[in-house]
């Protein structure tokens, strides 16, 4: 059972009056202390209902985004990443954009030893854009270049 003081940070998860911020908002972002640092394990949030905006148009984009990480010593609370994701609703930026500012802000927040955000966008005029964002600590470059390899190689089968 986590105890109290490891959850200070959360105070987000089960409050009824959460606001639902829809202006990108990396603050919303919080933390828990991941009580097995000693284990490399994975944690993958599957997010099928991600928006944002088109900068040039203002017409929405809808993608579903995943995001793959190997904890250190903090984890992101699943709760305040909804809410986060969320917050790209009315936010103007190419899915590309998108992506990398998901992974700046969690390897920012985490300090993983690995994190990966991959999106697959809908069709816009024709065209799907599926962009990858992958970060690594200096123990995990190697699984950075495979995972990225892994990318365009499946790349290539979509064609």
């Amino acid at each position: 059972m986590r105890t109290e003081n490891e959850l200070q940070g959360v105070t987000l998860l089960g409050n009824q009056h959460v606001r639902y911020d829809d202006n990108y908002n990396p603050d919303v972002l919080e933390v828990f202390p991941n009580k097995h640092p000693e284990n490399e394990y994975l944690v993958t949030f599957n997010c099928p209902e991600f928006t944002t905006l088109c900068p040039k148009t203002g017409q929405p984009d809808f993608g579903h985004i995943f995001i793959s990480y190997i904890p250190r010593e903090r984890m992101v609370e699943s709760k305040s990443l909804k809410l986060y994701l969320f917050s790209f609703r009315n936010h103007g930026d190419f899915h590309e954009d998108c992506v990398n500012i998901i992974m700046k802000d969690l390897v920012k927040l985490m300090d993983p030893k690995y994190l990966e955000v991959t999106g697959y966008f809908m069709p816009r005029g024709g065209i799907s854009i599926y962009p990858f964002a992958n970060y690594a600590d200096k123990e995990h470059e190697e699984l950075k270049k495979q995972r990225l390899l892994e990318q365009f190689k499946e790349s290539t089968r979509h064609s």
